[in-house]
């Protein structure tokens, strides 16, 4: 049985799985913005902005604050630290298996050369 856990880079990566919730960090990444504006930009209805914003929040990559009426956005201060690493070690396994496979190929193509040249 498969198990899921709900540890912060779960929750990042499933919020980064969406494309409105990358375009909305992108877009934080720019400059506060309320919610209205959010949705405003991604042509969107508010509700359905709220929940992206929600899922942000949960992973900690936004934070809000809400003045009078308006709830703003911002980018979180954790940062993707995590993912960045985790990703990284992921990029240098599957380097590491590819220049294996390559040396693989290159042997067999060698072995072939000298069999061909008999």
């Amino acid at each position: 049985m498969v198990q899921y856990l709900d540890s912060p880079l779960d929750r990042s990566f499933a919020a980064l799985s969406d494309a409105t919730r990358r375009g909305i960090i992108d877009q934080l990444g720019r400059a506060d913005a309320s919610i209205t504006s959010l949705a405003d930009r991604f042509q969107m209805t508010l509700t359905g902005m709220k929940k992206h914003v929600q899922v942000l929040e949960r992973a900690g990559l936004v934070v809000t604050q809400k003045v009078g009426r308006v709830r703003t956005c911002k980018l979180g201060k954790r940062g993707l630290k995590a993912e960045a690493e985790w990703i990284e070690a992921h990029r240098k396994l599957f380097e590491a298996r590819f220049e294996a496979l390559d040396e693989i190929i290159s042997e067999m193509k060698q072995e072939e050369n000298d069999g061909s040249a008999s």
